[in-house]
């Protein structure tokens, strides 16, 4: 019996890596003689940068102070790879789990993330890989694209404050003083494939999640259409309707303005810790992240994973956090949900190596 465990990090409780391990020795507890192959997994977010520096021998971190969402100093970190690629990550440096329980919808930005980059870009990086997933703001990346040296201002001439509440007073946006792309460019690793505005937009979409109530979620998705067509009279590559555009609060469609190619993180991951050819010999892929959910369809692991694996005639197993009442687990052999296992969601979070462990076990004795 092999088993390929590939899942994603459970955002709030555990990183990927942690809960591979989890679900290997839950397994191993029922069923000693498996062949347990570990291939943690990430699609743009949370546990992005881990994945690549597991997977590329002579990875190297490089530690980076930030402005973080809320404002504060935050110590994070970007990858050098020995091939001149520089990879950053949003979650670490911008991301709402550096929020904590609070939610700073108007006025978390990305600028953390911005100067992650620019950390890269300084220490002469031939290439950038970057992923957006976790995003704390739905600030259309502006924070981003002025630590890059873009300068946004009011119909006064003064820089307007940071996030989403700065934007609303954009009248004129000056990218000429805005970083190059390094000289082999910038992949944009994203997980969603939503545009900027509209009812699929960063606003109608994610902006909830971020603290977005009512009324505001309108007022923001007019004010990243302004902002938007502020940008677009400068970038021709500056699309809203761009697929990936909405990833990270509008943060893909600033990258994409900036000159950067938006791919699918999960594939990119994928292929670079070689999961197909695992999952090829396998008996079963075991999959799953914090949360799966109706978008869980869209770009993420799980679900790309399944695909993998059902291409090769292997059946998949999700476990997850929590399944959504809205989610499709029809793809899957079978689907465990750590939150019926322990009885609520405060249990399994407060102890989930315990509860994948469990999980584990059940599929081994299936």
């Amino acid at each position: 019996m092999t088993v390929v465990v590939a899942l994603d990090s459970f955002k709030g409780s555990l990183p990927a890596a942690a809960a591979a391990d989890a679900v290997a020795a839950g397994w191993l507890d029922v069923d000693a003689s498996a062949e347990i192959v570990l291939r943690p997994m990430a699609d743009g977010g949370e546990g992005t940068l881990d994945a690549f520096a597991a997977a590329v021998p002579g990875a190297e971190r490089r530690p980076v102070r930030v402005r973080g969402p809320r404002g504060t100093a935050v110590d994070a970190a970007w990858l050098h790879l020995p091939d001149g690629t520089g990879v950053v990550e949003l979650a670490s440096t911008s991301g709402i789990e550096l929020l904590g329980e609070d939610r700073l919808p108007w006025d978390a930005d990305t600028t953390g993330f911005g100067e992650a980059i620019v950390a890269a870009l300084d220490a002469g990086v031939r290439r950038l890989v970057v992923g957006i997933g976790s995003s704390a703001s739905t600030d259309g990346g502006s924070g981003m694209l002025r630590a890059l040296g873009a300068r946004m201002v009011d119909a006064d001439g003064r820089d307007v404050p940071r996030g989403a509440r700065g934007l609303a007073a954009v009248s004129a946006i000056d990218l000429t003083r805005l970083r190059p792309l390094p000289p082999d460019g910038v992949t944009v690793l994203s997980d969603v494939t939503n545009p900027l505005t509209g009812p699929s937009g960063a606003a109608a979409v994610f902006g909830p999640q971020k603290g977005l109530t009512g009324d505001d979620v309108d007022l923001v998705d007019g004010v990243l259409e302004r902002y938007a067509a502020c940008i677009a009279a400068h970038r021709a590559s500056a699309d809203p309707l761009l697929p990936g555009a909405g990833a990270a609060g509008g943060t893909g469609f600033a990258l994409a303005a900036w000159g950067a190619s938006l791919v699918p993180g999960a594939p990119e991951v994928a292929e670079l810790i070689g999961l197909r050819a695992a999952v090829r010999g396998a008996s079963l892929v075991i999959t799953g992240e914090g949360s799966f959910d109706g978008q869980s369809e869209a770009g993420k692991v799980p679900a790309f994973v399944r695909a993998l694996a059902d291409g090769s005639g292997v059946p998949t197993a999700l476990v997850a956090g929590r399944i959504g009442a809205d989610a499709d687990t029809s793809g899957f052999a079978r689907a465990l949900s750590l939150t019926e296992l322990a009885g609520g969601a405060s249990a399994s979070m407060a102890d989930p190596v315990r509860w994948l462990r469990a999980a584990a076990a059940i599929l081994a004795d299936s």
